[in-house]
């Protein structure tokens, strides 16, 4: 079978060669060609109208040279008119063309995979070979070590390591079992043990991996509302100029000297926005091939572009916030007790303690106190934990060690805590932490102070997101106090505790009814619902099947923090698209000053005062400005394929600093290109 690059490493290399790979950008200029078909580009106004433009004037010149007519000029102009198509159209075929090696690879990964389908034959149950291809629904299927999982499903029965770099790009196998929320299996992983049955829940050819390759091939992408809108608006600002430089003609009959059909052809495509409109949809392709870049994959633009409109986000405590693992954040000893001596006890204690909370026990002490862990002596008797007793311990030769809950503790040793101790106790529970109290041979020596421990950093990035606008709320079953302590802590704006599924869901649909939109992540069953009514939702590919349907959006590397970058990544795909809108708009000014002057300056010398460029004669004015107006579209893809860079700042002075850098140098760089151009023009004597 043909090895497959991992999913986010074919990502970020196809990002890296967009402009350097010669296959790449000589596919890329074949599909331009393609896409020159009247058929397609009638989906894109002004581009449309470009074309059929670029058309009339082609006829014309062919017709001034069939009568032996100077057609220079017409055909200089004609020329670069169907260049300005051809540059809008190889924008999105090169946007298109960064995923198509990885979509290649996976499609060829799931033409090849093979199934063992459960049949039934004289009431025995065979294990019969099938292609991938021929499973239908409800089907059952046998995986085995070495096996290429067929399919998408639910895993009914087995437990199994599970190699998903296909798909993620991550190298560590993953467990997958049967019940709970680690049972949904995607189709090209492969078992790496044992062995599942697995009911199959994806159609042919609506997969993970269908999906995955229509997204990055960018065949999936509907247009968003805001690029229908953007649409609209772009259509009516081209019919409002058609009809303005076809009312010129009867303005400049008056003089006796109309201008030429060319002339007006030139004139209406540098002044309607060809620039955005030939950047358009490349813009909203490469925000979702972002998004494929952090390994997270969308069902729609929607999504992606709601991501950018989020106001608030729903963030689980553990793992999100928190890295999901109470620690051990300090000691707190009994009075007469030396802190040393219960950092040793303690560590003793935990000597048989495999869960991370043991284990933090023992680096917090060696941390601390520089308390080495022993190998576990001979003939010591671990006393393992128990929901009944509460407690833990090591029963060695010399003594007894014991740690546990501090009520659990007592009960089982017959003493009552020191009033002293009792009190900062009290004081750990309130603070959000969870008191273990140490004891040994029956007497009470102090108390390991347990926390959930707040990841580095997240309080600044809530700060970000908080410039931002957005409003951050952390979701938690733990009691209150909990909540309201690891919430201060991490600087999240509210907190939803005890929450269950009925009232994360109520949160959301409040918060909607207020008119914000809002994001949460989840992973399982009983976050499906909330997934499915919050306007983002981000599904863990490690979390079940009913989840990932529920969500609009699903994360390769199952990382809940993830939807801070998605944010992100939905803003910069509004910033870009409103950037080189400004931009685009900008243009027409100095366009204006650039070829009105030069078609009627003969007519009427008045307006030679606006030619403010001094450009050499009006044919150089109109072919420099119609050579600008094409090869700015080139000029600005790689930025509409890179995205703006995106900072966290208000949506005031977003808007200040796009109308300084793209406001005014939409309306500066035209005035130094075309000048440029001319230039360049009246030295090798065209114009």
């Amino acid at each position: 079978m043909d090895t497959m690059m991992p999913m986010g490493q074919a990502t970020r290399r196809g990002r890296a060669a967009a402009f350097t790979d010669r296959t790449l950008l000589g596919r890329a200029a074949l599909d331009a060609l393609r896409k020159l078909s009247p058929a397609k580009l009638v989906r894109n106004p002004v581009i449309f109208v470009t074309e059929v433009v670029a058309i009339l004037v082609t006829l014309l010149a062919g017709l001034d040279a069939a009568r032996g007519q100077g057609f220079a000029f017409q055909a200089g102009i004609a020329i670069w008119l169907w260049l300005t198509v051809l540059f809008a159209t190889f924008a999105e075929a090169v946007a298109e063309g960064r995923g198509r090696a990885q979509a290649e690879s996976l499609r060829r990964a799931r033409g090849e995979a093979r199934a063992k389908l459960l049949v039934r034959a004289d009431d025995r149950a065979l294990w019969q070979p099938r292609g991938a291809t021929e499973l239908k629904l409800g089907d059952l299927v046998l995986v085995e070590a070495g096996d290429i999982i067929p399919s998408d499903g639910e895993i009914i029965e087995g437990i199994a390591s599970v190699n998903e770099a296909a798909v993620t790009g991550e190298s560590a196998p993953v467990i997958r079992e049967s019940g709970g929320d680690r049972s949904a299996v995607t189709g090209g992983t492969m078992v790496v043990s044992d062995w599942l049955v697995v009911r199959i829940t994806a159609a042919p050819g609506s997969t993970f991996l269908d999906r995955m390759i229509a997204l990055v091939e960018g065949a999936a992408r509907q247009k968003t509302p805001n690029e229908i809108a953007l649409d609209i608006l772009l259509a009516g600002m081209t019919i409002i100029f058609l009809i303005a430089v076809a009312s010129l003609v009867g303005l400049a009959s008056w003089n006796g000297r109309p201008p030429s059909v060319p002339v007006l052809a030139a004139l209406l495509v540098t002044l309607i926005p060809t620039t955005i409109g030939g950047l358009l949809s490349a813009i909203g392709i490469a925000g979702m091939d972002r998004l494929v870049r952090f390994n997270v994959l969308a069902t729609s633009g929607r999504a992606v572009e709601a991501a950018g409109d989020v106001d608030v986000l729903l963030l689980d405590k553990t793992g999100t916030i928190t890295f999901g693992n109470r620690q051990a954040a300090g000691f707190v000893p009994a009075p007469g007790v030396a802190e040393r001596e219960l950092a040793e006890a303690a560590v003793l204690a935990s000597l048989g303690d495999e869960t991370p909370e043991g284990r933090s026990i023992l680096a917090y002490a060696r941390e601390r106190h520089g308390t080495v862990a022993p190998a576990l002596p001979e003939g010591a008797k671990v006393v393992p934990f128990t929901a009944q007793t509460r407690l833990s311990g090591l029963d060695l030769p010399d003594g007894q060690y014991r740690k546990g809950a501090v009520d659990s503790l007592s009960g089982s040793l017959g003493v009552a805590i020191p009033p002293a101790l009792a009190e900062a106790v009290e004081r750990i529970a309130r603070q959000g932490g969870t008191p273990l109290a140490v004891g040994r041979d029956g007497v009470v020596l102090g108390a390991i102070e347990l926390k959930d421990i707040v990841k580095p950093g997240i309080r600044e990035r809530f700060a970000e997101l908080r410039r931002m606008g957005i409003r951050t709320v952390m979701v938690t079953g733990d009691n209150r106090l909990t909540a309201a302590a690891i919430a201060a802590e991490a600087g999240v704006d509210d907190f939803l505790a005890e929450a269950t599924p009925e009232q994360k869901l109520g949160y959301i649909r409040k918060a909607q009814g207020e008119g914000r939109l809002v994001a949460m992540a989840g992973d399982g069953t009983n976050d499906a619902p909330a997934l499915a009514q919050a306007d983002v939702g981000l599904a863990m590919q490690t979390g079940t099947q009913a989840a990932r349907e529920a969500g609009n959006m699903v994360d390769l590397d199952s990382d809940p923090t993830k939807l801070i970058e998605v944010v992100e990544i939905g803003k910069q795909l509004l910033i870009t698209r409103g950037a080189l809108t400004t931009f685009s708009i900008a243009n027409d000014v100095a366009k204006y000053f650039a070829i009105l002057p030069a078609i009627f300056v003969a007519s009427y010398p008045e307006l030679g005062v606006f030619n403010v460029m001094r450009l050499a004669s009006p044919e150089s004015a109109i072919l420099s400005a119609v050579i600008f107006n094409a090869l700015i579209i080139v000029a600005l893809v790689p930025l509409a394929l890179r995205g703006v860079t995106y900072s966290p700042v208000g949506a005031a002075a977003l808007l200040r600093r796009n109308l300084v850098i793209y406001g005014v140098g939409g309306i500066v760089a035209p005035f130094l290109g075309i000048k440029l151009i001319d230039l360049f023009l009246t030295l090798i004597g065209v114009a």
